[in-house]
């Protein structure tokens, strides 16, 4: 068309802060540099103090990123990219462009973003309404199960490796098989003058016509019943009508208890309430040998007064989602327990999920149409995968799979990126580390000391002087929350807690396990060997907490830093 030349505004209400020139053509940048779209308007949309919410994205969309987010909507896309390539920023706006081009049909059939957890929510919460597209939705996993149940905290790491294992749809399968079960004993009861009987070899053969002919557990009962009240009638001394029986006796305490024995409706909280409540069920229930005694034990856990009394953890929610597509809807209940399905859906931090996990999601997929965005270097938890072919074989695969690569990052200065990529070598060998748009700025701060409480705070205090308007948030391995926090409450200075309401404070204590995908202007990383020693992926662990600042990062430490970090 002839555009020689692209002026980007910068302002801030009705101030202008700035103006910056992209050009193309012959003017443009020779070949062979990197292509970085509107700079001056980038580094100040980078630049600016952050405020716990992601930003205004639209200022830094660049080329690479363009073309991901307006890449053909069928099949999976995937989306490798460093810390702060822009990742969730890609994701985001992908999902709102695609509801823009595509309004019919993805209007009605809805976009679903999923993130990792309620704080990562809270922090990109404001930007798809910025984008004038208010009809994507935004979610955990566990806000996408029905019936609701209550969901908060994670397993133990043994447990949840268990509980993701894709081994677990056989054993669940087996526990809804489990509690289909014919008669112990032959059954009398009193029908006016009758003695209606229903034996042990009527209850197996109901059971297995029930089985072969309904689609889902909780369906079956329908069936069961009819079958049982025939048989019931059948052993009549005279002819009996079965309805008649069905009518007399469906409600009296023998006929309710022997139907709830051979087939009971259940939800999938009933379900795995009594499963996990009961060493015998689990190991029925893994009679195959899918696991070790050891590791289908690790599922126990004592039982409640109710199952609707259970708080369940995050890593549970898969195995609920499972349980209601083998039990199917209740009677009567078919609105309550319905599941949602999207036209097209947004997986961000996609790396760290068990296959459970992207099993539940997959299920959610009207058309196989998803965006997946994550850093292989970053994966952390019980399931942190080393490939995304591991995570792409539980997606559906209605069409090609397109791989794309994010190479350039926005967020993070070049000397801050540098500390950080000491450590991916270890962390994911083999991965390219990002190449920062900013070379220069402040070079991470070491601090050593013996009185690592003292350290802590004066160095804390200056990073807040540092970034003036901006925050600091103090990276700590999970078990020095609480230590960390007296360290600050001693000294009556303010910090906040990271949770589902974000990083709304100027100084917050987050630990490394819920700081991946968020971004501040400084990060204080407390006690690397300790966050190696005691996470799981603890080299992951400690790249992600390096890679969180726009502007400074400190370490503060007591016990000697890894030998990657040493100077």
């Amino acid at each position: 068309m002839g555009i020689e030349r692209r002026r980007h505004f910068a302002t801030r209400g009705r101030t202008l802060l700035g103006i910056d020139d992209e050009v193309f053509g012959e003017l443009a940048s020779a070949d062979g540099e990197r292509e970085i779209k509107g700079q001056g308007a980038l580094i100040a949309a980078i630049e600016a103090s952050r405020t716990g919410r992601l930003g205004d994205i639209v200022a830094t969309i660049q080329g690479e990123q363009d073309e991901i987010i307006r890449a053909p909507m069928p099949g999976v896309l995937l989306v490798q990219g460093g810390p702060g390539t822009g990742k969730t920023v890609v994701a985001l706006h992908r999902a709102a462009y695609l509801l823009y081009t595509h309004r019919f049909p993805l209007e009605g059939q809805g976009v679903l973003v999923v993130g990792p957890n309620r704080l990562f929510l809270a922090y990109i919460e404001q930007v798809l309404p910025s984008l004038g597209e208010a009809g994507v939705e935004i979610a955990v996993l566990g806000d996408l199960l029905r019936p609701r149940v209550r969901v908060d905290g994670l397993a133990a790491e043994a447990v949840a490796a268990v509980k993701g294992d894709l081994r677990m749809t056989d054993v669940l399968a087996q526990a809804v098989s489990d509690r289909e079960r014919p008669l112990r004993a032959d059954v009398a009861i009193g029908f006016g003058i009758h003695r209606l009987k229903l034996t042990v070899a009527d209850s197996r053969d109901i059971i297995r016509d029930a089985r072969r002919r309904s689609k889902g557990h909780n369906a079956g009962r329908k069936i069961v019943e009819e079958l049982v009240f025939a048989k019931l009638a059948a052993s009549a001394r005279r002819p009996v009508e079965a309805s008649a029986v069905r009518d007399q006796l469906r409600w009296e305490l023998p006929v309710r208890e022997l139907l709830e024995w051979m087939w009971p409706v259940l939800t999938p909280a009933h379900l795995l309430h009594d499963l996990f409540g009961s060493r015998a069920l689990l190991r029925s229930a893994n009679r195959k040998g899918h696991f070790t005694d050891e590791e289908i034990l690790r599922l126990h856990q004592p039982r409640v007064g109710h199952a609707g009394d259970v708080v369940w953890h995050f890593n549970d929610v898969p195995l609920l989602d499972e349980a209601r597509a083998l039990l199917g809807y209740r009677p009567g209940k078919r609105d309550e327990d319905a599941l949602r399905t999207y036209g097209h859906i947004c997986i961000d931090e996609a790396q760290d999920l068990a296959p459970m996990e992207l099993r539940m999601i997959g299920r959610r997929s009207l058309n196989g149409s998803m965006t997946v965005v994550g850093d292989i270097a970053q994966a952390t938890g019980a399931w942190a995968n080393d490939g995304w072919d591991n995570v792409l074989a539980q997606l559906p695969q209605k069409h090609d799979v397109h791989r794309r690569e994010l190479s350039i990052g926005y967020r993070i200065p070049g000397p801050a990126m540098s500390l950080a990529n000491r450590v991916l070598p270890y962390a994911a060998p083999g991965l390219r580390p990002p190449q920062p748009v900013r070379d220069d700025g402040d070079p991470p701060r070491l601090v050593r000391s013996e009185s690592l409480d003292d350290a802590l705070v004066d160095t804390v205090l200056t990073e807040l002087e540092a970034v003036d308007e901006g925050n600091v948030a103090v990276i700590v391995p999970d078990s020095m929350v609480d230590e960390v926090r007296s360290v600050f409450e001693a000294r009556a200075l303010s910090i906040g807690g990271a949770n589902r309401h974000g990083l709304d404070q100027r100084i917050t204590l987050v630990p490394v396990r819920l700081v991946k995908g968020l971004e501040v202007d400084s990060a204080v990383v407390v006690e690397p060997a300790r966050i190696i020693d005691e996470e799981s992926q603890g080299i992951r662990s400690l790249y992600v907490a390096l890679t969180r600042a726009t502007k400074r990062v400190a370490v503060v430490h007591r016990r000697e830093l890894p030998a990657m970090l040493q100077e």
